[in-house]
């Protein structure tokens, strides 16, 4: 995934990190273990390939 610099896409670094802030202040965070689905699917097909 390409990083992208949140700064220069907006223009303004402080109005930049005041937004963030408000968005993520009450941001849940969920830790997923185990296999991806996604994963799991891509093996697949490349195994019929």
């Amino acid at each position: 995934m390409a990083r992208i610099d949140a700064y220069e896409m907006l223009g303004d670094e402080v109005m930049t990190t005041a937004l963030l802030d408000r968005l993520l202040h009450h941001a849940k965070i969920f830790n997923l273990d185990g296999k991806s689905y996604r994963l799991k699917e891509k093996s697949k097909t490349m195994e019929v390939k």
